[in-house]
């Protein structure tokens, strides 16, 4: 049995940066991964669909300027779409994230981790060997989520698109389906419809992008239908068949339509990768979200030894939010390591606080769509005295420059008696970039009566802040 002070199972964004910085605290680090070092986001989610999305927004903003959109005069290369994809991918290799724990002084062990008790790790390689590790201090969970997929008869045996075959498919299909309404969904909609294929939305809702402020959702169904993708709100596939001979895919709806189709794409929601991660042998139920405490310790085991870090636990599932966990996570089982007590509760530098309240969204959909921190409805429902106020970014001298056919909405949600800005929704061309001011102003809880005085540049599209101060009366 081999012994290290940290094993970390999983060797995505979270993992990679918990071992990094336990191994940077002193403390010996292995990091157990069954695929390729770098997780989903940096081959089959994150990076390849932003890599997919770029070129068409790029062109589409050129579009935007009278003077430039006379230039551009051709549609989209696939062909060479998809090798810059490529190369961001390196489709698949993970050599050089495998370097980077090297050169951290972190150790890979390649393989498929399951917990074997308190502080214990077997490891199953690819030859079917089992190799027994051992923790002296922690073992951190760090295995994300994986698709799920709606009950639709058939879905599982045409070869159905997830997440990972929408960023990494080799051609444009002709004609796609896609089953959802959520990010994903969204989101490589626009990518393939942008490539050429005719894309088809089925969205059991009656809205896009439920879980934030409905603007959000209605910009991104404009700006869908103008890319020429069809939405068809409340309806859900019922079931689906490949024919043998073509390779074509009929989806029959609840409504009695039936769609042909080359893919189909279900993106309907993840669930934990935790089925086959051996959580009964510390008295965990198998296959469930595993609830943290602010150091991302596993609140339902004794002891401060398991840790879960990133989407496997639940609380904020974005690359973004998994590595700020893993900073928390590594600092308090470094603190713990040294004797010194490490409790959550906000009050400790190592301790999550934006998890709960502030966590930063960002959609690159046309137009963009970006949040920080509550929406109106979930900032009224947690009990806060809300105000929230509206401006249309149109009417920003900074937004007209930027594009002819600038289209956008903010939104800013107050808790009056703090005074602070507790939540915003972006829409438009530069919302992903915008929101960070957003995000500042909610973690640092910047009274309204100081943030008046963060002057934004003339004529940028960062006026929209002065605007919506000036909707709230300041």
């Amino acid at each position: 049995m081999d012994t290290y002070d940290v094993v970390v199972i999983g060797g995505g964004p979270a993992g990679e940066v918990v071992a990094g910085r336990a191994a940077g605290a002193g403390l010996s680090a292995v990091v157990v991964e069954a695929e390729a070092v770098g997780g989903e986001c940096s081959y089959r989610a994150c990076v390849p669909s932003k890599a997919l999305l770029r070129p068409g927004a790029v062109r589409a903003e050129a579009r935007s300027v009278d003077g430039a959109r006379q230039t551009v005069t051709a549609d989209l290369d696939p062909a060479r779409v998809l090798a810059r994809r490529d190369r961001f991918t390196g489709r698949g290799d993970d050599t050089g994230q495998a370097d980077w724990l090297d050169g951290a002084g972190v150790t890979l062990v390649r393989g498929h981790g399951r917990l074997a008790g308190e502080r214990r790790v077997e490891v199953t390689g690819a030859d079917g060997t089992v190799r027994a590790l051992r923790a002296r201090r922690a073992v951190v969970v760090c295995t994300g989520t994986e698709p799920a997929l709606p009950p639709v008869e058939g879905l599982d045996r045409i070869g159905v698109w997830t997440n990972r075959q929408a960023t990494t498919a080799d051609a444009v299909p002709t004609r796609l389906v896609v089953i959802g309404g959520g990010v994903v969904a969204c989101e490589m909609a626009t990518a393939w419809r942008s490539l050429g294929a005719s894309v088809t939305l089925l969205v059991r809702d009656q809205a896009l992008l439920t879980d934030w402020e409905p603007c959000a959702g209605e910009e991104v169904t404009r700006g869908l239908g103008d890319l020429g993708v069809t939405i068809r709100f409340g309806v859900s596939a019922l079931r689906v068949a490949r024919d043998a001979h073509t390779r074509t895919v009929t989806v029959e709806t609840d409504d009695g339509t039936a769609l042909v189709c080359d893919e189909v794409l279900a993106a309907v929601g993840r669930r934990p990768r935790t089925a086959d991660l051996g959580l009964e042998t510390v008295g965990l139920p198998v296959g469930d979200w595993l609830p943290v405490d602010d150091t991302c310790r596993v609140t339902a085991v004794a002891g401060d030894w398991l840790h879960a870090v990133g989407d496997v636990n639940g609380r904020a599932p974005l690359t973004h939010m998994a590595k700020y966990q893993a900073r928390a996570c590594a600092a308090a089982i470094a603190e713990r390591a040294a004797g010194r007590p490490a409790d959550p509760g906000g009050r400790q530098p190592w301790s999550i606080r934006a998890g709960h309240a502030a966590v930063p969204r960002a959609v690159f959909t046309r137009p963009e769509v970006a949040s920080a921190g509550l929406t109106e409805r979930a900032a009224r429902e947690a009990g806060l005295a809300v105000r929230a106020v509206e401006y249309r970014t149109d009417d920003v001298a900074g937004a007209a420059l930027h594009a002819d056919d600038y289209r956008g909405f903010a939104k800013l949600v107050v808790d009056e008696n703090r005074g602070v800005v507790v939540g915003c929704t972006l829409t438009g061309p530069m919302a992903t970039e915008l929101i960070h001011t957003a995000t500042v102003a909610i973690v640092g809880e910047v009274p309204l009566d100081r943030l008046r005085h963060a002057v934004p540049a003339f004529p940028t599209v960062s006026e929209v802040w002065l605007r919506l101060l000036e909707a709230y009366g300041l």
